[in-house]
């Protein structure tokens, strides 16, 4: 009998907005590698893991729901192992991420957090804010319209009112961009880092990634890249994680998204086996507590 006995959580599909095969498939290659390597892992649905199906002091996940965000924050503070932290996961919801990037020194757009009751035409032109990203601030992206580029003031407020009309209570709004759009992915600890652009590779959710258009593949200093990726995601606390990064003409680099345990999906047979032994790293070191 396995030594190593894990919970693995999938993510819900409301979580994996046209993603979900992609977040199923990096999922379940990390539990084979897992089992590959002797553990014993009992994967759930993230309905079961809410409605209390049984688990073990280590948990894999890729949860995004509050409830069960909530519950793996519960079972850390009880001595669980796990990946990603629930506190972690939490941080990843765009208004606590803006304060925390801007307040570790990560280079992040000017951005305004506002309640979506208010009026922000003023505050928008304070800032000399124009082109903007309007981004729900209270959880995860569901929905397409929960992350919406915007072209001037006016059409930022009625997207803020469309927010609120929809029941959202918070937004970020970020300043607008002009550069070579990237995407990246990394495991803390590790020395995995995949990066491209996602414009030449066609991988898009819902086609935001042709607002900054083709690159123009100007000049950065890719080791720096790493380093803010890396701190970023220690700031937030995510050991697995992907987000995005605007290179400006001058080779500026400025990360605008972040996010835990992401699909990886061009990448995802290569990184399988680095998430493989980063859990089982953290595993040795949690068992010899």
């Amino acid at each position: 009998m396995s030594e190593i006995k894990i919970t693995g959580v999938m993510r819900a599909g409301a979580y994996s907005p046209n993603h979900i095969g992609n977040d199923t498939t990096i999922f379940n290659l990390v539990v084979e590698q897992l089992r590959k390597r002797g553990c014993e892992v009992n994967v759930l649905s993230e309905d079961e893991f809410i409605n209390g199906a049984p688990t073990c002091d280590i948990i894999i996940n890729m949860c995004r729901e509050a409830r069960s965000i909530s519950l793996l924050q519960r079972l850390e503070d009880n001595g669980c192992l796990v990946i990603n932290s629930g506190y972690g996961i939490e941080n990843c919801t765009r208004e606590r991420m803006t304060r925390i990037l801007l307040g570790s020194g990560i280079p992040y757009p000017e951005s305004l957090i506002v309640n979506t009751d208010e009026a922000i035409v003023a505050s928008l032109a304070k800032a000399k804010i124009d082109r903007c990203w309007l981004k729900r601030g209270d959880m995860h992206t569901q929905h397409r319209e929960d992350v919406t580029y915007v072209r001037h003031r006016q059409e930022a407020q009625e997207v803020l009112q469309e927010f609120f009309l929809r029941g959202i209570k918070r937004a970020v709004i970020n300043r607008h961009l002009e550069g070579d759009l990237l995407k990246f992915y990394g495991i803390a600890g590790t020395d995995f880092f995949y990066r491209f652009y996602p414009f030449e590779q066609g991988h898009s959710k819902y086609g935001d990634e042709a607002i900054n258009g083709k690159p123009h593949h100007d000049a950065f200093d890719e080791e720096h890249l790493r380093s803010i990726c890396n701190a970023a995601a220690d700031a937030l606390g995510v050991d697995i994680y992907g987000g995005d990064c605007i290179v400006g003409h001058d080779g500026t680099l400025t990360i605008i998204d972040l996010n835990d345990w992401p699909s990886f999906a061009p990448c995802r047979n290569e990184v399988a086996p680095y998430i493989a032994r980063f859990a089982m790293h953290r595993i040795k070191i949690h068992q010899n507590r």
